[in-house]
């Protein structure tokens, strides 16, 4: 089932937390292990609590990891994961709203965005998919995970009630239908490479330029 998990902070401690992080990490690496390469920069899209950097940097070296986020709460507590963990192929978080500017990496190889499309207008899906087809090399992929309808239909009853709390919360929010983001990848050049169903009703998509 998805939900709207709460970060949990520790007093004096800039490291959030994240249910849902922990909860999916070892699903999501699995699919990053088969779809990324074994070298160059991965560029984490909405990086949150940092939870995840962290624990695909360490798993996925020597790949870097390069984490962001627009929020900057986010971004000390991604810092302070990144001191408290010293790993070598974990980049400094950057600052990046998907629908501003976008830093230019000679050696991307790959982009990455966890739980972002459902929460977020649909303006930012547009800007993720147009920098994926922009930036990306030949070959590169852009890996999404989160809860997707298909065919116009909520793949579980969970799911459903999860979009109306999102829309709730904001109307520009809501978990998107795969067919359409499918459409908008090919408007980018991308080619749906993979989807993979992951526990709790969620997808991991692969597309590549």
């Amino acid at each position: 089932m998805n939900s709207m998990d709460s970060l949990d902070q520790r007093e004096n401690d800039r490291r959030l937390s994240s249910p849902a992080a922990r909860r999916n990490r070892e699903p999501i690496l699995a699919v990053l292990r088969s779809a990324l390469p074994s070298a160059g920069r991965v560029l984490e899209i909405a990086s949150g609590s940092g939870e995840h950097a962290v624990y695909f940097a360490r798993h996925l070296a020597p790949l870097c990891w390069q984490p962001t986020d627009s929020s900057e709460t986010a971004l000390a507590s991604i810092a302070a994961w990144r001191e408290s963990e010293a790993l070598d192929n974990l980049a400094a978080p950057v600052r990046l709203d998907v629908t501003g500017h976008w830093p230019v990496l000679p050696d991307l190889a790959a982009m990455v965005c966890i739980n972002l499309l459902h929460i977020s207008p649909w303006a930012a899906s547009e800007a993720l998919f147009a920098a994926a087809g922009r930036q990306l090399p030949a070959g590169g992929a852009l890996i999404v995970y989160g809860p997707f309808r298909r065919h116009g239909e909520h793949t579980a009853p969970s799911n459903a009630a999860f979009d109306d709390e999102l829309r709730a919360r904001d109307p520009r929010w809501g978990i998107r239908d795969l067919d359409t983001v499918e459409r908008l990848a090919g408007d980018s050049g991308l080619k749906r490479d993979a989807v993979h169903e992951l526990p709790a009703n969620n997808l991991c998509v692969v597309w590549r330029r």
